[in-house]
């Protein structure tokens, strides 16, 4: 594992704020806020070059101790201004941002906000997904791994967007932007998004994303358009439920019809006590095309996939978690001892520090 000054830095000021709560209190508007995840993964089918599949962006390694992602933030919330400048390195800031160019591989956000009232607002930056309810920070999920779902739509956005929340249930999101996980656009092309959040009591969540815009050349303009949807479901005070949709289709080079893919998770999570929870996956994908997994064509991406994981909280700052993970794909697109096999199991575990 390489530990830079950078990680040595975070995970420092983590180990003060342990000491001092007062780094992270607010004053005069301004919260620092740090996260330090470190794992440790056994993937069954031992890869010779200690990569997991090209499909997965997070926690990559086989094998090795690594950090998956170190993050650093300032944020600013005014009575009109609000801003937000995170840095982060990691496995996630290596693998999941390998295509743009390498000093915005450390921008995990950067943002400014204004308030024109207590219901309409705009930010522009570097933002957080609208698309989904996973995200790179692995306390806030679930599964301590993340849904293929969330592997292949957008982590991150660069544009402008539009939010209006005329209540407490609702909140609405119309955006603007270079295009599906794009800081450095590659083409002219500009691409939408929308968001609606329903939150109709306290036991249920609604969430409606959708996206359309040119991923291609400026020569092929192949218009994508995508939506997902997820619903959660608080079944008592102990027992939680999410299920996620993702629905995409792209215009075929010959502009007679369209690629579509899919993919669908069911969730389910347990609170034994306050510092013992446990969760569970179901999910599946197919890609047949190519359109976001592109690794295995001519073949067709077509996979299952089971996680399990148990959490522990000893602290309000830190937790240790532990997942077993198991994939199975209709085609032979893994590999083990050299030799191609549709199945892949792995064990993960992790302790993340946060403040």
């Amino acid at each position: 594992m390489k530990i830079t000054i950078f990680t040595m830095l975070v995970v420092s000021g983590i180990t003060v704020s342990a000491q001092d709560s007062s780094v992270s209190e607010k004053k005069s508007g301004w919260e620092i806020s740090g996260y330090a995840d470190i794992y440790y993964q056994y993937d069954f089918n031992k890869p010779p070059d200690k990569l997991r599949p090209p499909f997965l962006y997070n926690f990559k390694k086989h094998n090795e101790i690594n950090t998956n992602l170190i993050l650093l933030k300032a944020s600013y919330d005014g009575k009109k201004i609000r801003a937000n400048l995170g840095v982060m390195a990691g496995n996630y800031s290596r693998y999941n941002l390998a295509a743009e160019p390498e000093f915005f591989r450390y921008i995990y956000e950067a943002s400014i906000g204004y308030k024109f009232s207590e219901k309409v607002s705009l930010d522009a930056g570097i933002l957080p997904s609208h698309i989904g309810c996973e995200s790179a920070i692995a306390k806030d999920n679930w599964n301590l791994s993340r849904s293929i779902l969330a592997e292949s739509s957008p982590y991150y956005e660069t544009g402008i967007k539009f939010n209006y929340t005329p209540n407490d249930q609702w909140t609405f999101s119309l955006l603007g932007l270079q295009g599906w996980q794009n800081i450095k656009d590659y083409n002219s092309s500009k691409a939408f998004g929308t968001q609606i959040i329903f939150v109709p009591n306290e036991k249920m969540i609604v969430g409606s994303s959708s996206f359309i815009g040119n991923e291609k050349p400026d020569s092929a303009k192949q218009v994508r358009l995508f939506h997902n949807f997820h619903f959660t479901y608080h079944v008592s005070s102990k027992l939680k439920t999410l299920f996620m949709l993702d629905f995409g289709a792209e215009r075929n080079a010959d502009k007679e019809g369209y690629n579509k893919w899919m993919g669908t998770a069911l969730l389910l999570q347990y609170s034994f006590t306050t510092k013992f929870v446990a969760a569970a996956r179901a999910e599946f994908y197919r890609d047949k095309y190519g359109v976001i997994i592109s690794n295995y064509l001519p073949g067709q991406f077509e996979t299952t996939g089971l996680a399990f994981n148990l959490d522990f909280h000893p602290t309000k700052n830190f937790v240790i978690r532990a997942e077993m993970r198991s994939l199975h794909s209709k085609t032979t697109i893994f590999t083990r001892n050299s030799t191609p096999v549709q199945s892949n199991f792995s064990l993960l575990t992790s302790t993340a520090f946060y403040f």
